[in-house]
Order: C-alpha cells, then structure tokens, then sequence
C-alpha cells in the first residue's frame, strides 16, 4: 500500500464521500502529482529493503483511465431497524457503511447500475440478516452481473461469463475469480512485456498462479509452450474454458500449489530455455513458493507482478540475495485514485 503524502496543487474532489470512503485518496490532487507521489514512495519501500540500480526504476506507466475503470466493486448492503435499504462502502473511522449513489472509478455501466442494484440485492436478502456483501462486475461487453462472494453474501442464480479481448484473444473470467480490475491499462503492460526481448519459439513459459489464463494466454503465440499453475477451482474452470476456446495445444494446466508442482515440471524441461510469470496475491510468495523459485534450475528470468510494494521489497530481497539480479521495476498504475500500485519486476538469474 502507498502512503498519502501532502502535495502542493490541489482539485476539488468529484465525489461526494471522498472524505469518509476508504476507497479513493487522491481526488484532491491532480492525477500527474498522483503518479510522481505513487512512483516516489514505491522507489522508497524497494530502497529501504535492498541496495538497487537506480536505473532498473522506469517511469510509471498511467491508466488511460484515471476514472471509471474498475470492472468490479465489493459492496455492503445495509438494512436498517426501520427497514430502509443502503448500499455502499465501509467507512474510514467507523462501522457499517457509507450509502452511495454512484461510485467515480467504476466503469460507468457498473456505477449506473448502483440504484438498480439496490431494488434486486434486498429481494435476496434473508431476513436474518441486517448487512450483506456483494460484489458487482462487468465486462468488454458492458453487460453487468452481481452476486456474492464469502460469508454474508447475496447470492444471484443467474450469472453469464464476462470476457475482454487482450492480444487478439478473447480471455473469459467470472464473478467469482480473480482478474485485473482496470482493463484499460492492459494492453500497456502486455506492450512491455512483449518488448523485454526474452522471448522466442524455444521458450517454456510459466504462468504462476495463472488464474483464468491472462497472462498464459496473452503470450502464447511467442513461446514454445506454456504451463499454467493455479489452485482456485473457479480460476482452473475458466483456464480450461479459455484454452478449449482458442484451442490452444500448446498449453498446459497443472491443478495445484505452485510449491507441490512446479519444481518437477521444470526438471522435465531442462533442455529449454525457461521463463516464469508470478502473479500473487497481496501478500506476496510464501515462503516455501519463494524457496522453490531461487532455486529452481534452469529458468533464466521471471516476471513478477505485484499489486503490494511492501511484499514485493520482501520477495525481491529473497531473490537478490540468491543469485538474481533485478534488471527492471516498472510500475503500472492500474489503481487511479487510490493508494495502490500494480508493480512488475524483471529478474535475471546469475
């Protein structure tokens, strides 16, 4: 998480909650000082961790979108002892939740759908219950489904697929799997993926913690084949979805840990050039994954793609202290507004 820092120019807030939300923490400046104040406090967290080339750091990639990009929102809905209904946020000092009308960086289909939202959500909520959670997402097609996720959730019996095209492909993703919530920066970061000059048809590359495919997908025309790693059942239906879609062969998927499977899937393909892509969650690679990872033989570079800089400082100074050279950080703004940045890391074995 990036820390708020005092800035100079200021702009009146669009939303009327920014005070009280925990949602967004910079619609009062600027979105270029935003971008200096996220690049800044992201080379302070790496450097307070380990000693780093200044000139691995590139400049912060900006969302074409600096509002109504989200494709998700996690909601509260709120009924009340007088049975009025509110759907909204949690606050920052405070229990329950902030009702909200429209939320700033939704996409606009989704932030529309807020009142209507309300009408369907209390209909399926229990009468036990006095606060629920739902989560609300769209795709490329502007369709919007909702429903829940977790305990105290709103379930909704009906939900279609969701889809975006990225590098030619469709890619299918679902309410309840993960994917990147801001679609509009994707095709910026495939972009330098693609111009990191590791690639090519003798290349096996490794899709950890892969999820629906993404990234797998994305980069299978420039590689010999790739393996793709996942655990969550939701994320492995629709890899396997994708990848019959576009009747990919060259693809595998492995269901399980990344930490009980990968090393042997690397000893069998010892005689290619190997690279590895991670995509964990927030809090970083346990420490079994980040083990099996320096040590692994035969893969020459990885990808890490991080949505937490304090985790990322920590796994980056594992692998630094093992014989792997940092060659790039570059930092993605895939979260406009708000305090977290989406940071990608080019490493080198030794």
């Amino acid at each position: 998480m990036i820390q708020k820092l005092n800035m100079g120019s200021s702009e009146d807030p669009v939303c009327s909650v920014f005070n009280d939300c925990r949602g967004c923490s910079y619609q009062h400046i600027p979105y270029e000082e935003e971008l200096l104040v996220k690049e800044k406090e992201l080379k302070d967290i790496i450097n307070e961790q380990l000693e780093v080339d200044q000139k691995c750091f590139e400049p912060i990639v900006p969302s074409p979108k600096p509002y109504h990009y989200r494709n998700r929102l996690d909601l509260k809905l709120l009924k009340t002892k007088n049975k009025e209904i509110f759907i909204g946020f949690t606050p920052k000092s405070r229990h329950g939740i902030i009702p909200i009308e429209a939320c700033y960086i939704a996409r606009e289909e989704i932030s529309s759908f807020i009142p209507e939202l309300k009408k369907q959500a209390i209909d399926k909520l229990p009468e036990k219950y006095r606060l629920a959670n739902l989560v609300v997402r769209t795709g490329e097609d502007g369709r919007v489904f909702w429903g829940g996720i977790g305990k105290r959730s709103l379930l909704q019996e009906e939900c279609d697929f969701f889809w975006v095209e990225i590098e030619g492909k469709k890619i299918f993703y679902s309410l309840d799997t993960f994917f990147q919530a801001n679609i509009s920066i994707l095709p910026s970061l495939f972009q330098k993926i693609r111009s990191l000059g590791i690639w090519g048809e003798d290349v096996v590359f490794y899709d950890l913690y892969g999820g629906v495919g993404l990234f797998g997908i994305g980069m299978v025309d420039s590689v010999n084949k790739v393996v793709l790693i996942e655990e969550s059942v939701p994320s492995l239906r629709l890899a396997k979805y994708n990848v019959e879609y576009h009747g990919l062969k060259n693809f595998n998927i492995i269901e399980g840990r990344v930490e009980d499977h990968f090393l042997d899937i690397v000893d069998q393909e010892q005689n290619k050039e190997q690279i590895a892509m991670i995509d964990p969650p927030r809090a970083g690679l346990s420490q079994g994954a980040l083990e099996l990872l320096v040590n692994a033989k035969g893969i020459g570079w990885i990808l890490y793609l991080s949505c937490n800089p304090k985790s990322l400082a920590r796994d980056l100074r594992g692998f630094v202290d093992n014989n792997w050279n940092i060659e790039k950080i570059i930092p993605f703004d895939f979260f406009p507004k708000t305090v977290h940045l989406e940071t990608l890391a080019l490493l080198k074995k030794i």
